[in-house]
């Protein structure tokens, strides 16, 4: 699988993020600063997520574009919209109830705006597990199957800092 990637572009309120290869947990710092920078942008008007490079996408990732949905559904009534052509990533996407908080398409429509990478960030073991905590908690609530998949993952979150036994 190929490493990694998340591109951003703006263009007149649209904002895109493009993941490439095989998204993971640590491209969740620098994931999560862009979508709170979209959601407090006062011109922002559509999120266009383009998944037709994504090889692989983790729970993490999954948890955060949710609640990319979540704050644009909250602050400007707005579902962002999902691109993705492949069956298999289409078939993750409904097992994770998103066409409830996306709109789906096979295909997208281009825009002129430049692709840049977004910038790494480095995070504490503290900061990664909240952030991997509410990025589950967020799948959880989405549906059953959610919840019953990520429950002890959660659960033992939220124990660490207890103990280190996850």
């Amino acid at each position: 699988m190929t490493t990694g990637r998340i591109q951003f572009a703006e263009s007149d309120g649209t904002f895109v993020l493009k993941f490439l290869g095989d998204v993971r947990l640590t491209l969740s710092a620098a994931l999560d600063a862009y979508i709170e920078k979209i959601v407090c942008a006062l011109h922002f008007r559509s999120i266009v997520i383009d998944l037709t490079e994504t090889e692989n996408i983790d729970s993490t990732s999954l948890g955060l574009l949710a609640k990319l949905s979540i704050l644009s559904t909250e602050r400007v009534g707005l579902l962002p919209t999902l691109v993705s052509p492949r069956e298999d990533m289409l078939r993750l996407l409904q097992s994770m109830g998103f066409e409830q908080i996306f709109n789906i398409v096979p295909e997208s429509t281009p825009t002129d705006a430049e692709l840049q990478e977004l910038p790494p960030q480095t995070l504490s073991e503290e900061q990664v597990r909240s952030r991997v905590l509410e990025a589950h908690r967020l799948l959880m609530d989405l549906n059953d199957h959610n919840r019953n998949a990520f429950i002890d993952l959660v659960t033992c979150l939220e124990q660490a800092d207890e103990s280190d036994d996850c």
